[in-house]
């Protein structure tokens, strides 16, 4: 490491661990301050994997079945400590041994065997150590049969693209700057120069073309039946070269322009850049794991903290189920005892009901005989209403035949007097001649008979008003044959007031003549019967 070596220093360093194995307090300390803090850039890395190799190789290589050489596990030591976490002990992870296979599988051409991979990704542990990365690639677990030659030459390209930070190697033509001619070189490209060499086995250095933030490179058209062309432009120089088809010059160009890019952004290797993002991922998944995992904890408290919540609960809820439980029964037995009160009020309600019924249907038959009674009163009452109509009616009557009577009997009596005094004066008559005596009584005999048919008259007139009373409908007819009986009397009477007339000496009227002979009546006669006519059909007017 081109590091002068002070004897004095290390001696005063270790004098307390000069018995025994150094311990880790002396040893650490003394490599990071003496040795690792003086180191130049300017030192040969690999010389110095090779040093740490050879310390310690023999010692942890035990394993007689391996199918690679030492300097292959050599490499894979050195690829494991370029992959490795950056904290001691080192280790590889699981994610960075799977990248290094795949490397590893792709420069040998042939596949990994996903499924032996993903059994051994679930079964083993997350990290390896360097010894039990070489044994993993030395056994060839996850390849198909290989021979050791291809593993070999896989193992060397992975190397040389991580460790050697090799982008791109291979031969092609270069122009050269002074005679113009064409040779073909090895080209090595690394992120910061592109070299090229007498042949492969890179020991003859022929040159060296330093990238830098103005070199650029781009495609040349066919020229001198020169094909494949493309050119880096550097600010002093440029360089034409040719690739062997087109393809490899489209790689090349691209890989020329990654590490031009790559030296503006100011960034070192690639595969550098590549690892210093997944372990920034690494990182982050695993900051996020760990917030995960305190969240997890912080939940995983407050479940705890529910959960003796719950048991609380749990433990009040029992109590109150067992207080629930003890009510319950005081409840149920309050029930009991409510429900025998019950049952004895409901047979009570019962027999109070059937009582109530009996005398609901008492009471409603009654209610029905009332009713009855009501609608027979109603009806009565209607007979009776019309039977007062009819009353009213028949005390109207009633007192139209009254007065119709009165003045029949007025007029009896008006005839009766007329009578009597016609008797007196046939009496007085009777007195004066004797000789008419015999003839008077004769005539006296025919008026009493008259006179008891006027009586019986007077009789029907009176049965016939009693009549009309009770029956209304009949009355007409009774007033006309009272009316014919009273002009019956009537003719007798003026017969009789005729004949006694002509007993009667006086003076006559002139007697009226008609067509047919002498008139039965005077005219004064004829007067009042036309009066008496008129007033009977007024009278019988007002009736109807």
């Amino acid at each position: 490491m081109k590091i002068p070596h002070d004897p004095v220093a290390f001696e005063e360093h270790f004098k307390d661990d000069s018995k025994g194995p150094l311990s880790s307090d002396g040893y650490m300390p003394y490599l990071n301050w003496f040795i690792l803090d003086k180191v130049q850039e300017d030192f040969d890395v690999t010389e110095f994997h090779r040093m740490c190799w050879t310390l310690c190789y023999k010692k942890k290589m035990h394993s007689p079945h391996l199918s690679i050489s030492i300097n292959d596990a050599f490499k894979v030591w050195c690829i494991f400590n370029f992959l490795s976490e950056d904290k001691y002990p080192l280790v590889i992870i699981i994610d960075e041994i799977e990248y290094f296979l795949r490397k590893l599988t792709e420069a040998m051409g042939i596949g990994l065997d996903e499924e032996k991979f993903a059994e051994y990704k679930a079964n083993s542990k997350s990290c390896l150590s360097a010894w039990e990365t070489i044994n993993l690639v030395g056994m060839t677990y996850f390849c198909r049969e290989v021979e050791p030659q291809t593993l070999s030459m896989g193992i060397n390209h992975v190397f040389t693209e991580l460790i050697m930070d090799v982008l791109k190697q291979g031969y092609m033509v270069k122009k050269g700057h002074k005679r113009k001619n064409w040779t073909e070189r090895w080209f090595v490209l690394r992120p910061t120069a592109l070299s090229y060499y007498e042949s492969e086995d890179v020991l003859d250095l022929k040159g060296e073309i330093v990238l830098d933030q103005s070199c650029c490179v781009e495609a040349l058209n066919d020229k001198d039946g020169k094909k494949c062309l493309f050119i880096i432009k550097c600010s002093d120089k440029s360089f034409e070269i040719r690739a062997p088809d087109k393809k490899k010059r489209q790689e090349w160009i691209q890989a020329v322009h990654s590490c031009i890019q790559l030296r503006r952004l100011g960034l070192t290797s690639p595969h550098h850049e590549a690892r210093r993002r997944r372990r920034e991922v690494r990182q982050r998944q695993q900051a996020e794991e760990e917030e995960l995992a305190e969240r997890m904890k912080e939940l995983q408290a407050a479940n705890e903290r529910k959960q003796r919540e719950l048991e609380d609960m749990r433990m009040k809820m029992e109590e109150a189920a067992a207080k629930a439980t003890r009510e319950e029964l005081q409840r149920k037995k309050t029930e009991l005892d409510m429900q025998d009160r019950y049952r004895l009020d409901l047979e009570r309600e019962k027999l109070v009901r059937l009582q109530m019924e009996e005398q609901m249907a008492q009471k409603s038959s009654e209610l029905e005989q009332y009713l009855q009674r009501v609608r027979e009163l109603e009806d009565m009452y209607h007979l009776l209403e019309e039977a007062l109509e009819d009353e009213r009616q028949a005390k109207h009557d009633e007192e139209a035949m009254r007065k119709l009577q009165s003045r029949l009997l007025q007029e009896e009596a008006a005839k009766r007097v007329e009578l009597e005094q016609l008797h007196l004066q046939q009496q007085r008559e009777l007195v004066q001649t004797e000789v008419e005596k015999k003839e008077l009584i004769a005539e006296q005999q025919a008026k009493d008979r008259d006179l008891q048919a006027a009586a019986l008259q007077l009789q029907r007139l009176e049965k016939e008003r009693q009549d009309a009373l009770e029956q209304y409908e009949e009355m007409s007819k009774k007033l006309e044959r009272a009316a014919n009986k009273t002009k019956t009397w009537k003719d007798k009477v003026a017969k009789h007031e005729g004949l006694v007339r002509l007993i009667q000496p006086g003076q006559k009227e002139p007697q009226r003549m008609t067509n047919w002979g002498p008139a039965s009546f005077t005219d004064t006669e004829l007067e009042m019967r036309k009066k008496f006519w008129q007033q009977s059909k007024a009278q019988g007017a007002q009736t109807q």
